[in-house]
């Protein structure tokens, strides 16, 4: 009974129910044509958000690789000199230098071979910046992007 009913509301409910009708005064005289008006804010958003997605595209991965251990002191002024000593030596690579008491530890490069790292380490050795010895260490490292890496060959 109750589907007998239901069915003769939807049947009474269809019947009534027209679709939308456009009338000539719809239409008028700007037929076809579609006024936008855009915030000159949206622009500046766009340039933003384009900035963003490029920093974030370029910004450092990381990844398994290798570090040179080159100092684990308790003596910060050596710490510091041997940190610049190194930065001025070798402008294209990092020095991490951390704090775990009561020694300062320097950290030296970012090196995806190990053979790469080898031929720092003997390069530091001969210009006889460290007294001591220098380590292998690995770690995750911070990886260029591969664009970029694209760039700096077109460059040389």
């Amino acid at each position: 009974m109750k589907k007998i009913i239901f069915a003769a509301l939807i049947l009474l409910a269809s019947h009534t129910i027209k679709a939308q009708v456009t009338t000539t005064k719809d239409t008028g005289l700007h037929s076809g044509k579609v006024t936008i008006f855009k915030d000159s804010r949206l622009d500046l958003l766009d340039k933003k958000v384009a900035e963003f997605n490029e920093a974030l595209a370029s910004a450092p991965r990381t990844g398994r690789g290798y570090r040179l251990m080159v100092l684990s002191t308790s003596d910060r002024t050596l710490a510091m000199n041997l940190r610049t000593r190194l930065l001025q030596l070798f402008p294209e690579q990092k020095v991490y230098m951390s704090f775990q008491p009561p020694y300062i530890k320097l950290k030296f490069g970012n090196f995806l071979e190990r053979s790469e790292a080898d031929s720092y380490k003997q390069d530091i050795i001969s210009a006889k910046l460290v007294a001591s010895n220098i380590y292998l260490v690995p770690e995750n490292i911070e990886l260029k992007p591969e664009k970029n890496k694209d760039k700096e060959k077109e460059v040389q």
